[in-house]
Formats: C-alpha cells, sequence, structure tokens
C-alpha cells in the first residue's frame, strides 16, 4: 500500500463529503479530467487548499508494465492460462505450483542438485490419494498436452507424408502432406519448448524461448539455403514477418474489435517493437543501395549483408539482455510457471519434434518446384503466403483467443514479439550460416518487397500510436495484408 497526497481546492463546507476513492488507470480517466476542466469555479472568498490522501495498492510488476515487446513472456502467459484449465478439469488443484519438488504420485523428486546449472523443477505436486500409480499424473499430462488443441488431429498425415517421399508421389502431393504434418509439429514444438522452459530460472527460460521460439521457421529456412534455393529462403522470412505484422495483429484488432467497442494497450512495448523492426528494415536497405550491380559487385553485397546480419544478431543479443538481465522485472507475469511433465520428458519431447520437423522440411523444401508447376504458382508466393502457415498457424489462433478476452498485450506480444524474433535473430542466422556454408546468402531483397515492408511498418506504427485498438484498423491491416498477397502472386510473370 502507498499513499499519495494531492493538493487541490475544494469550497468551504464540503468536507463531509470528501471521501477516498481508488486512484484510476492512466488510460480511464480522460473523462474525469474533462469534468474537472469543465466544472463552474466556486467564489473565490470560498476557496481554502486542501490535501487529500488517496489510499491504493499499487499493481505488481507485470508484463502489462512494458507491454508487448516479448514473446516469450506472452505465451507463456498464454500456456500457463490453458495449464490452469487444465488442472481444474482434471481435478489436479491439490498441489503447490511454487514448490520447487516434482511429485508425481507418492514419488518426490527434489531439485536442488540441478539449482548449480540454473534448472528449477516446478512440476506438478500430486498427492497420492489423487494419483496413486508413480509417474501417473505426468502420462496423463503428456496426453492432455497432445489432445489439448484440435489442430493435433493432423499428425494423422506424418506417416503419409513420409510414404508420399518415399515411393515418390508426385511434387504436389508430397508437399501438401508434408505441410499438413507440420503444423501440428510446429504446435508441439512450442508446446515443449515452453514446458522446458518452465523447469528453469528466468533468464535460461526466457533464452530457450528465444532460440526456439521460431524453430520451424528456422528449420525450413535452412534447409532452402543448403538446397541452394536463396529465394525461397527470402521469402519465407519476410513473408513470416508479413504474416505476422499483418495478418495476425489485424485479425487481433479485428475480432477483439467485434467483441469491444475499443480495446487499450501499453504502447511502450509496441513502440519498441516498431522500432526494432523499422531497424531491421534500414539493413535491408543496405545491400541494395551500397552493394551495387553486376558481378563486380557480389563480393560487396555479400560482406554488407554479413556485416548487417552481424549486427542485427548484436542488437538481437542486447534486446535479451534488456529483457533478462537489466530490465527483468519488467516482463515478469505471475511468479510461478506450471510444468505438466519432467524435465527429461521435455526435453526429449524437444528433440525428436526438432528431428521430425527437420526431416519433413527437407521434404517440403525438395517439392516447392514441382508444387508451383502443377498448381501454376510462383515460388515467391509459396514463400511469402503459405509457406508462414505452417509455423504461425497455431500462434495466430492462440493471439486471436486471447484478443477476443480482451488481453490485447499478450495477443500483441505474440504478434509483435514473433516478426521482431524473425527480423532480428532468425534472418541474420540464415545469413551467417550461408558464410560459413559457402552459400551466398545476402540480405539483398528484391526492391518491391523491402518497400512493403516498410510501409508495413510505418502503417503498423500508425494503429499503435495511440495505444487503442478497433476492428476498423484490424480490417486495414488484414486488406493490406491482401493487397500484399495479390500483388506477390503476379510477380511469377516477372521471372
Amino acid at each position: 500500500m502507498t499513499h499519495r497526497v494531492v493538493d487541490f481546492e475544494l469550497p468551504s463546507g464540503d468536507e463531509e463529503g470528501m471521501h477516498t476513492t481508488p486512484e484510476r488507470g492512466l488510460h480511464h480517466n480522460n473523462g474525469s479530467q474533462r469534468s474537472m476542466n469543465s466544472a463552474p469555479p466556486a467564489p473565490p472568498d470560498q476557496h481554502r487548499r486542501t490535501s487529500l490522501v488517496v489510499t491504493h495498492a499499487l499493481p505488481e510488476i507485470s508484463l502489462a508494465d512494458f507491454g508487448t515487446i516479448c514473446k516469450g513472456t506472452a505465451y507463456r502467459q498464454i500456456r500457463r492460462g490453458r495449464k490452469q484449465s487444465i488442472l481444474s478439469r482434471r481435478g489436479w488443484g491439490n498441489y503447490d505450483p511454487s514448490s520447487r519438488n516434482i511429485r508425481v504420485g507418492s514419488t518426490f523428486t527434489d531439485s536442488s542438485a540441478t539449482e548449480e546449472t540454473g534448472l528449477i523443477n516446478k512440476s506438478l505436486s500430486v498427492d497420492s490419494d489423487v494419483i496413486p500409480e508413480e509417474e501417473g499424473t505426468a502420462w496423463e499430462g503428456l496426453v492432455e498436452m497432445f489432445t489439448e488443441n484440435k489442430i493435433n488431429y493432423l499428425f494423422v498425415f506424418i506417416p503419409f507424408a513420409v510414404w508420399s517421399h518415399a515411393n515418390k508421389w508426385s511434387d504436389g502431393s508430397i508437399f501438401i502432406l508434408n505441410f499438413l504434418a507440420m503444423v501440428p509439429l510446429a504446435s508441439m514444438l512450442g508446446v515443449f519448448t515452453e514446458e522446458l522452459a518452465a523447469h528453469t530460472n528466468d533468464v535460461i527460460g526466457g533464452l530457450i524461448n528465444a532460440t526456439f521460439g521460431n524453430a520451424v521457421e528456422l528449420v525450413v529456412a535452412i534447409q532452402a539455403l543448403l538446397a541452394g534455393d536463396y529465394r525461397v529462403v527470402q521469402a519465407s522470412l519476410i513473408g513470416s514477418v508479413f504474416s505476422n505484422l499483418l495478418l495476425v495483429l489485424g485479425m487481433c484488432f479485428l475480432f477483439g474489435g467485434m467483441k469491444y467497442a475499443e480495446q487499450e494497450f501499453i504502447a511502450q512495448g509496441a513502440v519498441a517493437s516498431i522500432s526494432l523492426l523499422a531497424f531491421s528494415g534500414v539493413a535491408l536497405l543496405l545491400p541494395e543501395f551500397f552493394g551495387g550491380e553486376g558481378d563486380d559487385s557480389k563480393d560487396d553485397t555479400a560482406t554488407i549483408s554479413r556485416l548487417a546480419a552481424l549486427l542485427l544478431i548484436i542488437m538481437y543479443g542486447l534486446l535479451l539482455w534488456f529483457q533478462l538481465k537489466t530490465h527483468v522485472n519488467l516482463f515478469q507475469g505471475d511468479d510461478d510457471t506450471l510444468a505438466l511433465i519432467p524435465f527429461s520428458w521435455a526435453l526429449t519431447g524437444l528433440v525428436v519434434i526438432t528431428a521430425i520437423v527437420t526431416i519433413l522440411s527437407e521434404f517440403l523444401v525438395g517439392s516447392i518446384d514441382g508444387f508451383c508447376t502443377e498448381f501454376n504458382l510462383g515460388r515467391s508466393f509459396v514463400g511469402l503466403i503459405i509457406l508462414p502457415v505452417v509455423g504461425n498457424a497455431v500462434e495466430h489462433i492462440s493471439a486471436v483467443s486471447v484478443a477476443m478476452k480482451d488481453k490485447m498485450d499478450l495477443a500483441l506480444g505474440v504478434a509483435l514479439g514473433s516478426s521482431v524474433q524473425i527480423a532480428l535473430f532468425v534472418l541474420p542466422v540464415t545469413v551467417v550460416i550461408g558464410w560459413f556454408t559457402g552459400r551466398e546468402m545476402t540480405m539483398k531483397f528484391p526492391q518491391f518487397e523491402v518497400a512493403l515492408y516498410l510501409m508495413s511498418v510505418i502503417i503498423v506504427s500508425m494503429c499503435l500510436s495511440n495505444a487503442r485498438s478497433n476492428w476498423l484498423e484490424g480490417s486495414l491491416l488484414v486488406s493490406l495484408y491482401a493487397l500484399i498477397a495479390v500483388g506477390i502472386y503476379f510477380e511469377k510473370d516477372l521471372e
């Protein structure tokens, strides 16, 4: 509790009507301020100076104190809500989520042995009369993780995806089957990443989320890079930014605005995210402006791209230092992080899912040319519009879902945070990997794509400038994404 002294003038005789009221938030006191400004003044001889002590509880620092720059924190908050729902539905409420012991059935595992490495277990602590078998809760928790999202029914396509490649089906069939199979894999990769992070401290958990938060996009980009398909690499990465920045954010504004006339969010984090995206846009301009044209300029273009990529990675490292070290209190959500399965299970699941994604992404990338020929589509359209759906589908649904619950800061954390992570980490990392593997991967994108990127950043910044959203702004962003898709569709005629 804290006390704040507010000095103002009251007409004499009104002391009895004076009372204390909780201080309202910054975004909700405009009406009161206008009422005070428009009220008629009391006669001068009735004025006297009075001090009013306003007592209110200061809120704990949480995600909403800074806003939307950290995708990992936002996604963790979303996952925590889903875990709480599972625990409530299954009747697993008799455990202490802040405990550092793993209690599965009647077995306790102390986590003190792992504290030296920074790994802190925060799994379920369930009384033995609720789950009598050892590891019973962990197994049921694993089942809940796979069955909580209906999109995971697409796992049935995994054997067909492998079979189609092994038996050399048409490229169109291989692409479609592997595409469908990778959607739930991307979903579970995010789930296992969060489960693994839930067993660690804030720093290591943040690093895990920062590394694996967009692992599917990174794996697909690396596979295309190793195959020498640089155009698909560039298109898939900038397409992921377009998808998160315009489609996801627009859908959040649109569907949230259909339920609420106007939604508010913290502008500070949104402005920081947009600034970082603008910074990456400048890095995309450098090879085009200073790299030159012709074969003689290839070395300069590659050098500029690699130096720009290193600077982007450094900037991303500084962002992580800001989030995890110097200003960690701005990004902390709930103090307790729940885990449904043991640490070893989460690590094993993450490794297995990543391996399967790597194999299927190789099949997917290898079938792109045949798929484009079979369906008469341009490779740029496949990269910018279709491939981003693989890694972002579930996150899109999650962001829109929390936006419709009037939690716009979490929705923005997913949409803008994912865009920042791709622009400042995934994209430059592919350039560096190309550098060390002898591939001439550069950051020299087509001019019109860079122009569309910067214009999108500017338009989104305008929509975020007033720290409020509505369905009209959402329809604007979705329409802008549709316009870009129409233009990219016809790019195949220019190739």
